[in-house]
């Protein structure tokens, strides 16, 4: 496994939460190896815009058909899940905690677990007045101009590397989106011909067909 990889997520997203518990087995792989996984946090709605879309919260039916699916999935994979008090939510607060904090694996999995895990509100600084404190992390932090900034190059980034959707898995310049397309993205990590039969390579060309009247 020699390509980079990057992770984009969103603390909003329980999908990233999910896949999170699937990635911390490869980030201590990619560790022992001493090639670490990049933990890119970024501003989903920013995404969303940039793309021209809604996200699925912002779909009337599709949102409860998601939160359901969510809670299933978790069930299934026997990973502790509650929801937040309030879905969609500001998740600012909570992307510029994991920014400064060092976006280490540790941080990222606070802030997870504060939100998902124990279904906690992550939508403000004074929400996050604990676990900012366990982190180390001065209040202060959450507003500094260098780390609105990093978080704005990590979203813009992202966008301008094709990132439409969280989480997204990017292996060498092929991006993964979706909890569910992890182990698509493990196999072509691991073999890079995956991506690479003629098939594959057909469908990645097909030409636009009939597409729906507005």
């Amino acid at each position: 496994m020699h390509a980079p990889l990057t992770w984009y997520f969103d603390f909003i997203s329980p999908f990233s939460y999910l896949q999170w518990q699937r990635l911390k087995p490869l980030l201590r792989e990619c560790e022992a190896e001493g090639r670490p996984v990049r933990l890119v946090p970024i501003v989903f709605a920013a995404v969303l815009d940039a793309c021209g879309q809604k996200g699925p919260a912002e779909i009337p039916g599709k949102r409860e058909f998601t939160y359901r699916h969510v809670v299933w999935l978790a069930r299934q994979a026997g990973v502790p899940l509650r929801f937040p008090p309030a879905h969609p939510f500001n998740p600012l607060p909570s992307l510029r905690l994991s920014i400064a904090a060092g976006d280490t694996p540790e941080a990222v999995d606070s802030v997870f677990d504060w939100i998902w895990t124990h279904g906690r509100a992550g939508d403000s600084v004074e929400a996050l007045v604990p676990l900012m404190a366990a982190l180390n992390v001065p209040a202060d932090a959450l507003d500094a101009d260098d780390t609105k900034a990093a978080l704005r190059a990590n979203t813009d980034a992202a966008i301008a590397a094709g990132v439409y959707g969280v989480p997204t898995l990017a292996v060498g310049g092929d991006l993964f989106w979706g909890n569910d397309a992890f182990d698509f993205a493990l196999a072509a990590l691991r073999d890079p011909a995956v991506l690479q039969d003629e098939e594959m390579r057909r469908v990645s060309e097909l030409p636009v067909g009939l597409q729906r009247r507005r």
